[in-house]
């Protein structure tokens, strides 16, 4: 028993459209019969209906002439102009310092975020101010980059800035809109919907023919619609202005026709040698097709030019492994050849395609057959197979309808309702301006959390998929705080040390001020803050916060002014040992350290005479009357602040001191008066006798070291 189902499809064209009656005969297509119209005036622009009743009027005289054939004809499906496509590319970079490492939804928002630019690119190049009036029906990476660099993956990645660069394709809403009116003006309920490069495809190019990099070009009257395949899939849509009708306009300016006998002569370019027409002033002249193909060779260039231009541009800038030509205008004669040679392919990897290409279809003989009729087929068996179905979600209570030319997903959901994900991001914390030792730093504040979002009530990521009358709601991610940062913070944990000065364990830790006053280093720093922060690296900061300042003074080069030339004697200066060997205050303090100190010593003044290469006098030793006695004369006297010193006499760093300077005679006996006292016996008369060395001698007589000296006293005689 055979099972038939009828298939009606419309392929609603710039200049024309095409009815056709698919019949599905044990899962055999069949095409029992085509009817093409052309529009009475021009009701549709770039795959635009710019006139519904026209549009209307056209597709019920389809309809009424197929229903006489076939009976009543009350569901059909179409597709949405590919030419209506919008294709964009945009990038977004987001600032990525201090922050985790990158995980897919952070990627994810990212790409999302430049999804929503290049949807708002698409708008404005339309004029208009909505973003969300566009379906994304796609988008594909074109690489990432992090810190300008470009990099295979973002994942478990950290750096400065990451970026990526995408190309997404954009449906207008009104396209579809306005094609449901003019069904349904037409007395027809659309019955399914898919995209005209799709349906082209999905005839032409199976799913096991994606994984090459295949373009397909369905050039029509107005425009020439462009999609590209690899890694499996359909990578990119794009369209150009330029089709069969500049074809149509050069010839009508060669030959001298109006635009329809141009139209005319065209199509017979393709299977004539030579072809008659009537120019506008009423002659009647016949032309070689081949001066007639050479005469428009210029614009074929300029239309193979912009296709190619176009295809380089969706598939990053390399030619694609093959191209196939549909549509009228693909049989524009030398276009493939053209086409090959400015994409640099060998002419055999351009070509046309016609109705025999599709698989598992059959075609009554009195159907007419050719490229123009493929997007006509696949219309009718996409729509059917692949159909495109309407899905309503609810995202955070308002309803968005998505066109459903892919698996849907939750960021489908948010772009649809035109939520800009980065808006809903918290904001960074405030930060902290602070100076730090005259210094001037930021604090930067804690970063926004990325919103929440929910499908269902059920936390949800933007790739997950979604179905009729899911709820999604998105909560505004949390805001960033201020810092919360301590002055210790600021510091290395080394900054702290333990020693040991004198004995006695210590701690060293940096000397804190905040505005001015003493802090500490847990204290949280707050904006505006000025602080200071000295640190105890050498010796000399550790003794003047230690309680030794004493020490500094000792250690101080000992000074002392002789007839007011100050004069250094280091000798006597205290001394400080690190570890044992002696240091200077400028030496750096390390963790474990033990410092010392030797005290100074405070000298005499004959000790001091001694360092100046001074003497305080002479001296000898000589006997006298049997006891040995030192004779002294001064060389030098020692005065401090106007009182002379003695020899011993002790003096103090800073001193101030005059040294007279005399000169030293040879020692006379006479001098021994100086030092001993004489005592004149009571039996002595008055008189006496001076010896010297037992010699008797006078008080003017020298004497020398070791002499033995005597005064006798002569006994009295009565």
């Amino acid at each position: 028993m055979k099972n038939t189902q009828k298939i009606f499809a419309l392929d609603i064209g710039t200049r024309s459209v095409v009815g056709i009656i698919l019949e599905e005969i044990n899962g055999i297509f069949q095409v029992s019969d085509i009817l093409v119209e052309e529009h009475k005036k021009r009701a549709m622009l770039d795959g635009q209906i710019h006139d519904v009743p026209a549009v209307a009027e056209v597709i019920s005289s389809i309809k009424e002439k197929l229903e006489k054939k076939h009976g009543p004809l009350h569901k059909v499906c179409v597709a949405a102009a590919g030419r209506a496509l919008k294709t964009a590319t945009a990038s977004s970079t987001l600032t990525i310092t201090g922050k985790p490492l990158l995980q897919k939804n952070d990627i994810l928002h990212l790409e999302l975020s430049a999804v929503q630019q290049a949807q708002a690119l698409a708008a404005e190049n339309e004029n208009d101010t909505k973003g969300y009036h566009y379906y994304c029906v796609g988008y594909s990476v074109l690489f990432y980059r992090l810190d300008g660099e470009e990099i295979g993956s973002l994942i478990d990645q950290q750096g400065e800035d990451a970026t990526v660069e995408i190309i997404a394709t954009f449906l207008p809403r009104v396209v579809v809109e306005s094609l449901i009116a003019a069904l349904n003006r037409a007395g027809l309920e659309m019955d399914a919907l898919t995209l005209e490069p799709i349906a082209a495809i999905n005839v032409l190019i199976p799913e096991s023919m994606r994984r090459l990099n295949v373009a397909l070009v369905d050039i029509g009257a107005g425009t020439s619609d462009i999609a590209i395949t690899n890694l499996g899939t359909v990578i990119a849509y794009g369209m150009v202005p330029t089709a069969g009708d500049e074809i149509t306009e050069a010839i009508s300016n060669e030959l001298l026709l109006d635009f329809p006998l141009a139209e005319q002569a065209k199509r017979e370019l393709q299977s004539r040698e030579e072809i008659t027409v009537t120019d506008i002033l009423g002659f009647e002249t016949s032309f070689p097709a081949l001066e007639v193909v050479e005469r428009i060779g210029p614009a074929v260039d300029r239309l193979a030019g912009e296709i190619s231009k176009e295809i380089l541009r969706l598939n990053n800038g390399k030619p694609p492994q093959a191209v196939m030509l549909v549509g009228g205008g693909s049989l524009t004669p030398e276009l493939p050849g053209k086409l090959a040679s400015s994409l640099q392919l060998p002419h055999n990897r351009v070509a046309v395609r016609g109705v025999e290409a599709i698989q598992n279809i059959t075609i009554l003989d009195e159907v007419t057959k050719g490229p123009e009729l493929v997007t006509p087929i696949g219309i009718a068996i996409a729509a059917k197979q692949t159909p495109v179905q309407y899905v309503t979600a609810h995202v955070n209570n308002q309803p968005v309808r998505l066109f459903e030319v892919k698996d849907l997903t939750v960021g489908d959901c948010i772009l649809a309702a035109g939520l800009k994900l980065s808006k809903w991001h918290g904001v960074p914390g405030n930060g902290f301006f602070v100076t730090v030792n005259g210094q001037d730093i930021t604090l930067p504040g804690g970063h926004g959390q990325a919103p929440l979002i929910e499908k269902n009530g059920q936390p949800s990521a933007l790739d997950e998929k979604i179905n009729n009358n899911d709820i999604i709601t998105v909560h505004k991610g949390e805001n960033g705080s201020s810092p919360s940062v301590t002055i210790g913070d600021l510091l290395d944990t080394s900054t702290s040390k333990q020693i040991v000065i004198d004995g006695n364990p210590f701690l060293l830790a940096p000397l804190v001020f905040r505005n001015n006053q003493p802090a500490s280093l847990d204290d949280t720093i707050q904006d505006r803050d000025c602080i200071r922060i000295e640190l105890m690296e050498s010796l000399f900061d550790v003794l003047k916060h230690s309680g030794y300042e004493e020490w500094l003074e000792s250690t101080k080069p000992y000074r002392i002014s002789i007839n007011g030339k100050d004069t250094f004697f280091p000798v006597y200066s205290g001394k400080l040992f690190i570890n044992g060997i002696e240091a200077k205050l400028s030496s750096k303090i390390q963790q474990g350290d033990i410092i010392s100190y030797k005290p100074g010593f405070t000298p005499t003044v004959k000790e001091i005479l001694a360092k100046k290469q001074l003497t305080a006098g002479a001296s000898i030793i000589i006997t006298f009357n049997g006891k040995k006695v030192e004779l002294m004369k001064e060389s030098s006297r020692v005065y401090r602040n106007g009182s002379r010193l003695e020899m011993d006499d002790r003096l103090i760093a800073g001193d101030s001191i005059e040294i007279e300077e005399q000169q030293v005679s040879s020692f006379i006996f006479q001098d021994l008066f100086n030092t001993v006292e004489i005592t004149m016996p009571s039996h002595a008369n008055g008189s006496f006798l001076l010896l010297k060395n037992g010699e008797e001698t006078t008080f003017y007589e020298e004497i020398q070291q070791g002499d033995e000296l005597e005064i006798v006293w002569p006994q009295s005689t009565r």
